[in-house]
């Protein structure tokens, strides 16, 4: 999983640290609300394991200090807004979603994880999945995501992967036509905002693997 070669579960089947990935897996598929994150050095594990979960996710994960020709370019994120990512271990693989707000980092949505899946339907159905529940609730705030795939599906209002549908997958495909489905139902006024990782580091609901 690119960089990282270890992996902190705070809170999953049984915490602690595991030196791989698959390893890391086996011990939060399944379990929901598993709190987990990759690192590159077993020091650095350690030390996170011994440490709150939001240290590491949610509210202190912009942890990029934008600089001056950063925020001349882009400003600044607006902390009262929702943040939506996926991840997929494979292409296709097991695949996840997830909203959290931006300022708490507070998880508001979690779904997966599902077999046979890519990153770029997952960045998609969080997006629409973040548009449903903030037209539920009521709530007039932006929501950010950090692909550009998934803005173009969600204003297109039609999902343009070329993954074939097959009995694993099945689920992930009733899910992309309930969403296309309501993207066609249902008109928002939420603002979609793209979050520019390059300035302000990864996105509050990154899943940390990378």
């Amino acid at each position: 999983m690119g960089k990282n070669k270890y992996f902190v579960v705070w809170d999953g089947k049984e915490p602690g640290i595991y030196s791989s990935w698959d390893k890391c897996k086996n011990q939060i598929h399944g379990y929901a609300n598993a709190k987990y994150m990759g690192f590159a050095t077993e020091a650095e594990a350690k030390q996170a394991l011994l440490s709150p979960y939001w240290d590491y996710i949610g509210k202190k994960a912009i942890k990029k200090t934008p600089s001056e020709v950063d925020i001349q370019k882009y400003g600044h994120p607006i902390k009262v807004s929702l943040a939506v990512d996926a991840a997929c271990s494979g292409n296709p693989g097991v695949m996840e979603y997830r909203g959290v707000y931006t300022e708490t980092g507070e998880e508001i949505f979690r779904q997966g994880p599902f077999k046979q899946g890519t990153n770029n339907i997952g960045e998609f159905l969080a997006l629409v999945h973040g548009l449903a529940v903030l037209k539920q609730t009521n709530q007039s705030m932006p929501i950010y995501t950090d692909s550009v795939t998934a803005l173009s599906w969600v204003k297109n209002r039609k999902s343009k992967t070329n993954l074939k549908e097959c009995a694993d997958n099945a689920q992930i495909f009733d899910l992309i036509a309930r969403a296309e489905k309501w993207l066609k139902e249902n008109e928002t006024t939420t603002q979609i905002l793209k979050w520019e990782t390059t300035a302000w580091g990864e996105i509050p609901a990154d899943f940390g693997r990378k």
